[in-house]
């Protein structure tokens, strides 16, 4: 199938009818892309648009209220980034998550979760050595958030809340190339915590690490997310196939 074909379903689209050719995207159609983009992940995430759900470009673009092009073009991407895939004649749908893709996943993400913590207590250290404070305070938010999230027992607000967590002890470590790597990985973790089980030993994980990075203590802040990161593993495998 062409990449035209990919939500239009009919081949038809501007550019299939065009034979291929384009302009220069403009800034103001790079961002309605990227707009694009985001809505439709953050729809996969708290499973509005579920596993399997076939998604067809017009009905999309209606419920944005954007026109067709950058949504054709977020669906594209998505396609790419391996969250939907091309369905057999027309269209695309929502990727389901095999055991394979999960466990690829903890794989990539247990060493640089691991390197992200080591880093972001080295950071802290500096910093309060320098007189300063480490710029603790977003993981301290997350940590709140996610319990006020549990105790209204609100799923998608606690999902956004761990994924901060992380997103902010990556910040913290302070390496460009890391945070571009964990990037990568975000809508995919997001997803995959929507989807699991989340116990509450999850939650006291975090606040261990959190412990760890505000000392400045490097190797336990490391061991401790190591540990969480092959538990949320397991925990994940178990939701989601029966398997730990």
């Amino acid at each position: 199938m062409k990449a035209d074909q990919v939500a239009d379903g009919s081949g038809t689209g501007p550019a299939a009818r065009e034979g291929g050719s384009r302009t220069p995207a403009t800034a103001g159609a790079a961002s309605l892309s990227a707009r694009a983009r985001e809505a439709v992940l953050q729809r996969i995430v708290d499973r509005r648009y579920a596993q399997g759900a076939r998604l067809v470009e017009r009905e999309v673009a209606e419920e944005l209220s954007m026109s067709r092009v950058p949504v054709r073009e977020a669906l594209r991407a998505l396609v790419t980034e391996g969250l939907l895939e091309l369905l057999p004649h027309s269209g695309v749908r929502v990727r389901r998550l095999e055991y394979d893709d999960v466990d690829h996943l903890y794989e990539v993400w247990e060493p640089l979760a691991v390197q992200a913590s080591r880093l972001a207590a080295r950071a802290v250290a500096r910093a309060v050595a320098a007189g300063g404070t480490g710029e603790l305070a977003v993981l301290e938010t997350a940590l709140r958030q996610a319990e006020s999230a549990a105790a209204s027992d609100e799923g998608p607000r606690e999902v956004a809340a761990h994924t901060a967590f992380h997103e902010g002890v990556v910040a913290l470590a302070g390496n460009p190339l890391l945070a571009r790597t964990m990037e990568q990985l975000s809508w995919q973790l997001q997803l995959l915590f929507g989807m699991r089980e989340e116990p509450a030993h999850m939650r006291a994980q975090h606040a261990e690490m959190y412990r760890h990075i505000s000392a400045g203590d490097a190797e336990a802040a490391a061991a401790c997310t190591l540990l969480h990161v092959r538990d949320s593993r397991a925990v994940a495998l178990r939701s989601l196939f029966g398997d730990g």
